[in-house]
């Protein structure tokens, strides 16, 4: 079960964009180095470091023990592996919950929009797979909830069956949004 946030200073450090994209590639492979994620993410290596320590310091990775090669060997990983659960509106009510939450908010929105846009422009190419799927259907909010469940169980298990290092896969990003329809829809 994904671990609750509460600290709106944790919420802080995973908006920053580089620390949640590590998260990301610790989630898909597993325990990394600094060397890994600076190859990965095409950083510096003592950036990839600086956000690793970062994110240790708030509990979110922990230096994966007997991973290395020797002593000096830093490999990471995450302290949960079954993800973070999110709840905005109780990080709000929280001193300088709000301001995290706007933070939050303002990255991951940008990330989405990147996400999206990078799919709807992405061309066909070899080795490359991108699929967007826009599906309009009527639910209560229990059957919302009920769909939901589903489908994160489907793609926890696909997390968990492909992750690890193999030079053959490539992270893929799964993104699914399911809310009614905006009142201010397309004009």
């Amino acid at each position: 079960m994904p671990r609750l946030v509460h600290d709106p200073i944790v919420l802080r450090a995973i908006a920053h964009p580089v620390r949640n994209r590590i998260l990301g590639e610790l989630s898909a492979q597993g325990p990394l180095r600094a060397a890994d994620l600076s190859q990965e993410l095409e950083i510096p290596a003592n950036q990839a470091s600086f956000h690793l320590r970062q994110l240790a310091k708030y509990g979110l990775v922990e230096e994966a023990v007997g991973e290395g090669r020797d002593r000096r060997d830093r490999v990471w990983r995450l302290v949960d592996e079954s993800g973070l659960d999110l709840d905005l509106g109780e990080l709000e009510k929280q001193p300088g919950g709000p301001a995290a939450a706007a933070v939050f908010r303002a990255q991951a929105g940008a990330w989405a929009h990147t996400l999206v846009d990078a799919a709807y422009a992405g061309q066909k190419q070899p080795g490359i797979h991108r699929s967007i799927t826009d599906q309009t259907m009527r639910l209560t909010v229990a059957e919302a909830r009920e769909l939901v469940a589903e489908v994160n169980e489907v793609v926890r298990q696909w997390a968990d069956r492909t992750r690890g290092r193999d030079p053959e896969r490539q992270t893929y990003s799964f993104l699914s949004i399911v809310q009614p329809l905006p009142e201010n829809g397309p004009e």
